[in-house]
């Protein structure tokens, strides 16, 4: 198998680029990372150098490798049901909606945001738990599920989980919101349409501008401020904050906190925040 040296200048360049294009922050520990995943990509490519590469991605005829360079680098980590006691705060916000709108009147609605939704495991434990909250009760549910990976967006959107990642949830609720695969697709999860339809996943670049449109009850941003340096954090939370609702809710991983950034948020409990 070819290797391919990485220059200084190279992972420089490397570097300057995807934190232009996305905020990533690749500092020198991530090094290694970067030689093995684009290493892997200009192998594909038949590229001479990492130089040549680069080159490349920069060029018109190359925006299509660009998306797969920046789905190289990030790093997609996730889990049903991960960090539980956000989706038992989610019980809540909802049942506070449901308790609001009273039993007649206009159908009560929840818009939410699924910010580096992954793999779609956290957008369809979203969605699982509304639909757990609200039973038998009318509600308009509608998920927006965001990635800047299209290979992620491709998984979360077939929403089909082999047996290992769907084993931490009950029988109960698997009965009640998965198809259980059998024969040639023994051992694989569908996630039920009546879920699949209140999402809606979108590639969308965290530096962008936000719609100014945007109105959100509740986004979920979790383990994915890491990655970016703290003026890029800032800019960030801020932009969410202009997102929100009144009164909406804000959550980031458990590791992370808006601590050491300005920000207006009101501070809930840990990595909970309230606009």
């Amino acid at each position: 198998m070819m290797q391919f040296e990485l220059k200084d200048s190279e992972f420089e360049k490397i570097s300057k680029l995807i934190y232009e294009q996305c905020g990533i922050n690749l500092h020198e520990g991530k090094r290694e990372l970067v030689k093995a995943r684009l290493g892997a990509r200009l192998r594909e490519g038949n590229y001479k150098s990492f130089s040549d590469y680069c080159r490349y991605v920069t060029t018109k005829d190359g925006k299509d490798e660009l998306i797969a360079m920046i789905d190289s680098i990030s790093t997609n980590l996730t889990s049903f049901f991960r960090e539980e006691s956000h989706f038992v705060r989610l019980r809540s916000i909802v049942s506070s909606i449901l308790e609001r709108a009273g039993s007649g009147g206009a159908i009560p609605k929840i818009n939410i945001w699924s910010a580096g939704c992954s793999t779609g495991e956290e957008p369809y434990t979203i969605a699982i738990t509304i639909k757990e909250v609200a039973g038998m009760r009318p509600l308009d549910a509608r998920i927006l599920a965001t990635d800047i990976s299209t290979k992620v967006l491709r998984v979360a959107e077939a929403a089909i989980y082999p047996e290992e990642r769907v084993k931490k949830i009950s029988s109960a609720v698997l009965g009640k919101y998965f198809q259980i695969g059998n024969g040639r697709s023994e051992g694989y999860y569908r996630i039920k349409k009546n879920i699949k339809d209140i999402i809606t996943f979108k590639r969308f670049n965290l530096m962008d501008e936000f719609p100014s449109d945007s109105n959100y009850d509740v986004i979920f941003c979790r383990n994915v401020m890491i990655y970016f340096d703290k003026i890029t954090q800032t800019k960030l939370v801020n932009k969410y904050y202009g997102s929100l609702k009144n009164d909406g809710y804000f959550f980031v991983g458990h590791s992370e906190s808006l601590t050491s950034l300005k920000h207006p948020f009101k501070y809930i409990e840990p990595s909970v925040y309230q606009k």
